[in-house]
């Protein structure tokens, strides 16, 4: 049935978001609402922060999805009242602009600040509220400059330091690589996925080991548990003892050197037959016969192509060669052969370790291997001391004990722990220990694009040294003329112009070095900038610091756990120790969303030709479909696949909600709507109370992140308003309080089209603009949550036979008289005798029966 036409009708123009969204892009630009005032202290603060993006040209939909929702977070906080700080930047050094720039001969910084353009642009047009006037650029020297005066910070406390090391390299981008940044069994870089080699650099650190402990607390942050366990796991901390054994004298070498190894199991030092070095091991040269020469050396040079996975692979025969060395067990004297073998490390703890084959897997298999003795050193209850072995025995309980070990044996092994342990210390050949797994952040880059190292190497004066350039010469700009080279390279060691300098120290010639810094260093205080980025005498303003940190919320993906997310920690950490801030954590809360992949199930790439532009997207639907059809995809902490499947219903949805509100008499053939014969009272307050639910319902899923559940309940409200377009109750004051709370509810998510029929709505009430996102977030009225009626099960000798509807609260003697009233109850008690009524608080009413008779 369609409704005699109405003049206003006549006005309606049809829903067209890429008139719309511009038009109030400008509009909220040009009244600067999303500007936030840091000093205003008439309403709480909240700094919301979502990891910026790397400006590699074009945003692709999976940006969308993590943008978006953070934004609709953002509008809600500021109808609930806070002062929302919500910032953006780009995190702007890295590889991929050195690639782009050797492909296209340009410089980097061209193809940088083009895409950094490009990119603003595509981030307004999804109606962000980020905070412009706070936009961070790392690649700028007004940026950088201060990871240099944080470097020569770090320097100075003994924080930041240069040794040679072994380093993963990859051979195609021509760059050290952080531990962290080889990937997979295979050993390959992040960026390129090119196998890693090894190869000796000297190399600038961070000591992120000196709070390794303190790393391990995540008291007080509300992060995801994966989040926190991948942490934990990476820092690695084991408790045991540091045992000195000292190398025996052999016809090639006069021994006497110390080898320290760590163990989590000093009782069982009687059962040490036989000693392992890592490869790498400094040592390894010295302590090998001459006949035994070729084959270690053969050994070494294989072991530093394979992958620590590899190496440490339970699965893997064991391999390893005999040096021709011995050591001194410091507990009996015994004289114990030293090999190196490929399972142990030089990473971890000191890279040599006692095998106890006895009571341990690996070294059980590596003595089986080359048959070497196996000494029983612990047994338990009920098991012979001397009982043979077929595979390792470790711990089994609390009331193993010690055997065959001098005089510990029979002691408890945690008494045996101990006391060994206190011997050892005694004499100087141990003490306890604590070791990590987690290593010093290798920070040295041998690229161009990074943030210069702010050090000098004196050529004048040898005592000179390294030499910090002073903070009043600072920033060390990156040279607009460096070239790269075909053979490739860092370009920086052959750009006369950035490399020839003066040492500050003592004015004569001297070398800048031309490492740069991770670009993680970027991305370690970033959020600290954005309070202040235009700051000129120092990186932070302490008092902006104090009010706003640490961020209140933080979002972005889980893949960064040990990487940006630790070592932002470390930098706070390090940071307040110095004085520089005063918190000693980032990121109150963090949530992880998800990942959207291509079509074809793997990572967005151009590479891998499955990117989803969305201003294509835009174009055909406008920012708000987009927006409200990725929030709708799923939980937002999942990801998945991208499809558009499903967009044009979302696109309807806002049509109807449009329609709604500007033609709620229209009724159009085929409109499916409740009798127009029904009450408009009734009808009426049924729209009062589905409003005032679904508000209750939304504000609670925005606590939650749960925008998949938000929009479904705002499409339910409109199916719901839809069917009482055109009956009487269309027009009324309760139909005008759920279309605006409708409204208001769609507001956050979908911010162009509520606007717009907001401002509609305002002008035909002849009331002066003012913006739906200015507006309070509405409290859901109690008296209309209550339901008028609920569904009570009736059970008959305690299996359902009916459910029967009753208002809440209904007296006990009604309800009993509803549930016998009932015909299917009548049904199951027939030649029954009701014994007694059992009701359950409201929930449930049980009628125990008995045979007649």
């Amino acid at each position: 049935m369609t409704s005699p036409a109405h003049p206003e009708r006549e006005r309606i123009a049809r829903y067209e978001p890429t008139e719309i969204e511009p038009r109030w892009q400008a509009r909220w630009d040009e009244h600067g609402m999303h500007r936030t005032d840091l000093d205003d202290p008439s309403r709480p603060k909240y700094y919301l922060l979502t990891m910026y993006p790397y400006p590699s040209g074009d945003l692709h939909i999976g940006h969308w999805y993590v943008n978006t929702p953070t934004d609709a977070r953002a509008r809600f906080l500021r109808m609930n009242g806070y002062n929302v700080f919500f910032p953006i930047g780009f995190d702007a050094f890295g590889l991929p602009a050195e690639n782009a720039a050797i492909k296209k001969g340009i410089h980097p910084s061209e193809w940088t600040l083009k895409n950094i353009e490009n990119m603003r642009r595509q981030l307004r047009s999804m109606g962000a509220t980020f905070d412009w006037d706070a936009e961070v650029v790392t690649c700028t020297p007004e940026y950088y400059r201060w990871n240099q005066w944080i470097f020569l910070r770090l320097l100075e406390a003994g924080l930041a330091y240069r040794k040679m090391a072994a380093v993963d390299w990859c051979p195609k981008c021509v760059v050290v690589l952080a531990r962290e940044q080889v990937e997979g069994v295979d050993r390959v870089c992040w960026r390129c996925s090119t196998p890693v080699v090894k190869r000796d650099l000297e190399q600038w650190f961070f000591r992120t080991t000196h709070y390794a402990d303190e790393l391990l607390d995540h008291s007080g942050l509300d992060w995801p548990e994966p989040v926190r366990v991948m942490q934990t796991n990476w820092i690695g901390r084991s408790e045991g003892a540091e045992v000195v054994f000292r190398t025996a004298a052999e016809p090639h070498h006069a021994g006497g050197e110390e080898l320290r190894v760590f163990t989590t199991r000093p009782d069982t030092l009687y059962g040490a037959t036989f000693m392992v070095l890592a490869p790498e091991h400094p040592l390894v040269p010295a302590l090998t016969a001459p006949d035994r020469r070729a084959e270690v050396e053969a050994y070494v040079a294989a072991t530093r192509r394979a992958s620590e996975i590899d190496r440490l692979s339970t699965d893997r025969e064991k391999s390893g060669v005999a040096l021709g060395a011995h050591a001194i067990n410091p507990v009996n004297g015994e004289r114990i052969p030293i090999w190196i073998a490929d399972y142990v490390l030089a990473t971890y703890g000191t890279g040599a370790i006692m095998a106890v084959p006895a009571h341990d897997e690996r070294d059980f298999a590596f003595a089986v291997r080359f048959g070497l003795p196996i000494r029983r050193v612990i047994s338990g209850p009920g098991v012979a001391d001397d009982a043979p072995l077929t595979e390792a025995w470790i711990a089994k309980s609390a009331e193993d004990r010690l055997v065959a070990s001098g005089p510990y044996t029979g002691l408890p092994s945690p008494e045996g722990f101990r006391r060994i342990v206190a011997d050892l210390a005694a004499r100087g050949d141990g003490a306890a220990s604590v070791t990590y797994r987690l290593r010093d952040w290798l920070v040295s880059r041998q690229r161009a694009w990074g943030t210069p190292i702010p050090v000098v190497y004196c050529e004048a004066q040898p005592s000179c040294g390294i030499v910090p350039v002073p903070d009043d010469q600072l920033p060390v700009r990156l040279p607009d003329d460096f070239r790269y080279r075909p053979e490739g390279g860092n370009p920086l060691e052959t750009t006369e112009s950035f490399l020839r300098t003066t040492c500050p120290g003592c004015g004569g010639a001297g070398r800048r070095e031309t490492d740069t810094m991770d670009t993680f260093v970027d991305s370690s205080w970033y959020w600290w900038r954005y309070l202040t980025p235009h700051k000129t005498d120092g990186p932070i303003d302490t008092a902006l610091e104090s009010r706003w940190c640490s961020v209140d919320q933080y979002t972005g993906g889980a893949e960064h756990a040990v990487m940006h997310l630790l070592y932002s920690r470390f930098f706070c950490k390090a940071l307040a120790d110095l004085g520089v801030v005063r918190e000693r954590e980032p990121f109150r809360r963090l949530f992880n969303q998800g990942q959207i992949l291509g079509a074809d199930g793997e990572r967005m790439s151009k590479s891998r030709g499955n990117v989803q532009d969305p201003d294509e997207l835009v174009s055909r639907y406008g920012a708000d479909t987009v927006r409200l059809f990725l929030m709708f995809m799923g939980p937002w902490d999942q990801g998945g696949p991208w499809s558009p499947t499903g967009i044009d219903g979302v696109h309807r949805f806002l049509r109807r909600v449009w329609t709604i509100l500007l033609d709620p008499h229209g009724r159009e053939a085929g409109d499916a709507g409740g009798p127009e014969s029904e009450d408009p009272a009734a009808a009426g307050l049924a729209l009062r109370r589905a409003a005032h639910r679904t508000l209750a319902a939304v504000s609670q899923d925005h606590e939650g992140f749960r925008w998949n559940t938000i929009v479904a309940k705002l499409m339910e409200l409109t199916n719901l308003l839809m069917r009482h377009r055109g009956t009487p109750v269309a027009g009324t004051p309760a139909w005008d309080e759920a279309t605006g709370l409708l409204l208001v509810m769609l507001a956050p998510l979908a911010p162009h089209i509520a606007e717009e029929l907001w401002s509609r709505r305002l002008a035909e009430a002849g009331t002066p603009w003012r913006s739906i996102h200015t507006e309070p977030w509405p409290a859901a009225d109690p008296a209309l949550l209550v339901a008028d009626e609920i569904d009570l099960p009736v059970q008959v000798n305690g299996k359902l036979r009916d459910v029967v509807r009753i208002a809440p609260g209904t007296p006990e003697a009604e309800v009993e008289a509803a549930a016998l009233a009932s015909a299917k109850i009548r049904a199951n008690l027939e030649g029954m005798t009701v014994v007694k009524v059992i009701h359950v608080g409201g929930r449930l009413v049980n009628i125990v029966a008995r045979p007649a008779g």
